[in-house]
């Protein structure tokens, strides 16, 4: 089964394209497999897999991790959602530029974005299910988000009035996690390596 790099954006978010076999009875697709990631340049070690069920128009996110680091995987397992990806790295070049696009369970596209970016995604059909793979494991004291409609991320959201928890609803904007100390922890080393 064949994997492939469909594009990538902001430098590092890229959305790949997976074979499917199809026949009478349905489908079958890899959606990992380690030597075709390494490969394409990308993670191999994931240590987290999520699964989040959403009715539609509830927006999840922008969220991230500092603590460890965590990368994430994103594909749409049931139905059709918008996919987020957000520069928070405080010394890059497109700090504060976003990334988004239309992902259905029928295309069969992944979302690859590292530390350093917030994530998030709206639920556009009746029930979403999106399964993440992290690079980190979850720790509740070092989550961070930013807020879904700040304005200084231009984000297109296709929808306007979204459902949201009380915690995305209050999240600080942009201008303040960069602001704040942890925000130290997404940085650029002197050799042009993100740490």
């Amino acid at each position: 089964m064949k994997l492939s790099i469909e594009s990538v954006h902001l430098g590092s978010v890229i959305v790949l394209a997976h074979e499917r076999f199809h026949d009478e009875r349905g489908f079958f697709m890899e959606t990992y497999r380690a030597d075709h990631f390494r490969d394409c340049g990308l993670p191999t070690e994931f240590v987290q897999d999520n699964l989040s069920r959403s009715a539609k128009h509830v927006l999840r996110g922008l969220h991230f991790q500092w603590d460890p680091p965590m990368g994430k995987l994103m594909r749409v397992a049931q139905g059709r959602a918008f996919l987020v990806a957000v520069d928070i790295r405080r010394d890059s070049p497109t700090v504060g530029r976003s990334f988004g696009i239309e992902v259905s369970a029928e295309d069969a596209k992944q979302i690859w974005a590292p530390a350093g970016f917030a994530r998030g995604f709206c639920a556009l059909s009746d029930h979403v299910e999106i399964q993440y793979k992290c690079t980190g494991i979850y720790n509740r004291l070092t989550e961070g988000g930013i807020r879904w409609n700040d304005p200084a991320l231009e984000i297109a959201w296709p929808i306007s009035h979204p459902i949201l928890s009380t915690k995305d609803a209050n999240a600080p904007t942009l201008a303040e996690w960069l602001a704040s100390e942890e925000s130290m922890h997404f940085r650029m080393e002197p050799q042009g390596v993100w740490k």
